[in-house]
């Protein structure tokens, strides 16, 4: 008589193996999204438990509710999107000529020593110094209108661009470089073709320190400087003592900023597939 163990196992066929396999690669991504955000939902969670406890007033904390009521109601009557488009606009405007003029700085210091002698000293000095303490003379000189407010961005923004541009030719494989030479390529090919791309995981890396900075910066002289833009529109809730709209704010600034940083991060990936880091597991 046969025994069990010694009975043919029946094969499976290939295309069940490979559905088997995506569920459970889809199960385990969804695992992975729901530890990452255990804490999140907890906090929620936790704000409105306490808001609505009675320990503590709706004016010092509104239920969470509330606010999604309250973000809700202005989306449908519009201030929200005038409000945001507004800070965005101004942020990335302001980001985007950080981003130039940094590469383009950076670029240049590295390669030219007058420029590197004469922008080192205030990079160095600049760079751990809080800049906002230069926007009651940015209003005196540009006024309180769109200007400022991207000069100000660029002004914060582009000292991470620099110092990581710098970092990052000159952390280029100097084989490279002989190789290129020995090949004929000139100094602006070497530059363009060589040693901005083999820089360029480096850059991203000032790049995304510099995004949240420009979006950090374009609120606070929101706030000190009025008009529209989401910080703007807290201040004028807190003057008039409106608690869910500062709440709501606060909830708006930090959805926008993770958007931002995801984005970022999504194009990091998709611009350097051809670098390792791209290739190792997450």
């Amino acid at each position: 008589m046969a025994r069990l163990e010694d009975l043919p196992t029946p094969a499976v066929p290939a295309a069940a193996r490979r559905k088997g396999g995506k569920i459970r690669r889809s199960l385990n991504a969804a695992a992975r999204i729901a530890a990452r955000a255990l804490s999140l939902v907890l906090l929620l969670v936790a704000w409105e438990l306490i808001a609505r406890s009675g320990k503590v007033t709706p004016f010092m904390l509104p239920p969470l509710s509330a606010v999604i009521e309250r973000i809700y109601g202005d989306a449908i009557s519009g201030p929200l999107w005038i409000n945001l488009g507004v800070t965005l606009l101004r942020a990335m405007a302001g980001f985007f000529i950080a981003t130039a003029a940094g590469i383009a700085l950076g670029a240049a210091m590295s390669r030219l020593r007058p420029v590197r002698w004469f922008f080192d000293p205030l990079i160095s000095v600049g760079f751990p110094m809080p800049k906002i303490a230069f926007l009651p003379i940015i209003m005196l000189w540009l006024g309180v209108y769109d200007v400022s407010k991207i000069s100000m961005v660029v002004f914060d923004a582009i000292f991470p661009v620099v110092t990581a541009t710098l970092a990052g030719l000159a952390a280029v494989d100097k084989e490279l470089i002989w190789s290129a030479r020995n090949m004929g390529a000139r100094e602006h090919e070497l530059m363009w073709q060589v040693s901005l791309p083999a820089a360029l995981p480096q850059i991203f890396t000032g790049l995304q320190v510099a995004l949240p900075i420009a979006l950090i910066v374009e609120i606070v002289v929101e706030m000190a400087m009025g008009g529209y833009g989401l910080g703007a529109a807290m201040m004028n809730a807190s003057r008039f003592a409106d608690s869910r709209g500062v709440f709501a704010g606060i909830v708006e600034i930090a959805i926008v900023g993770y958007a931002l940083i995801k984005a970022m991060a999504a194009i990091r990936r998709r611009l350097l597939l051809w670098h390792h880091e791209a290739q190792a597991p997450a």
